[in-house]
């Protein structure tokens, strides 16, 4: 095991697009192959099973941020290594997330807006900017980037293999992972 204190949970946070989920496959398997327990709560995943029935509105956001940090928070102390990929817009919300958990790296998956927007697979900007979709982050409602994370992932400027490096990198140098393994 390569574990060398408790559990963990890297909260990914970013726009649509930004490269969250993406990141997040390179570092659960990079993070499986040493060894470690490692759970993926993606944020599509969880609204479909845990957070049925919210919409987008501020309170319901909020709501969805906190059922996914209580799930983080006991896996985290459990030794289980979390990783979280939702947008997770409103920064007071992380913070308080944050808190709570305590074993916790905020990754700030950076990217512009345009990029974001080119990478839109599922069409969600364009319908936004139609107007089809309300509160979608980034278009009509805002995303308070992280005054202080303790990763930027600059996914416009970096690959995914030198995002993913950064974060384990951190792991390593916050005594979660063995330098070794890294």
């Amino acid at each position: 095991m390569n574990l060398q204190k408790s559990g963990v949970t890297i909260w990914l946070t970013g726009l649509s697009g930004a490269g969250k989920s993406t990141i997040t496959g390179a570092l659960e398997k990079k993070l499986r192959a040493l060894g470690s327990k490692v759970e993926v709560l993606d944020g599509d995943i969880v609204r479909l099973n845990l957070s049925k029935g919210l919409t987008f509105s501020k309170e319901d956001r909020d709501e969805n941020i906190k059922r996914i940090g209580f799930v983080s928070h006991l896996l985290t102390r459990n030794g289980v290594i979390v990783i979280v990929s939702a947008i997770s817009p409103y920064r007071e919300i992380r913070d308080e997330v944050k808190q709570r958990i305590g074993d916790f790296i905020e990754v700030y998956v950076n990217s512009p807006l345009a990029v974001c927007e080119e990478r839109d697979v599922k069409g969600l900007y364009k319908r936004a900017r139609n107007g089809e979709i309300k509160n979608f982050t980034g278009i009509d409602d805002p995303y308070e980037a992280p005054l202080d994370p303790d990763i930027e992932c600059r996914t416009d400027k970096e690959t995914i293999e030198e995002s993913t490096e950064k974060i384990l990198e951190k792991l390593a140098e916050l005594g979660y992972l063995a330098r070794a393994t890294v």
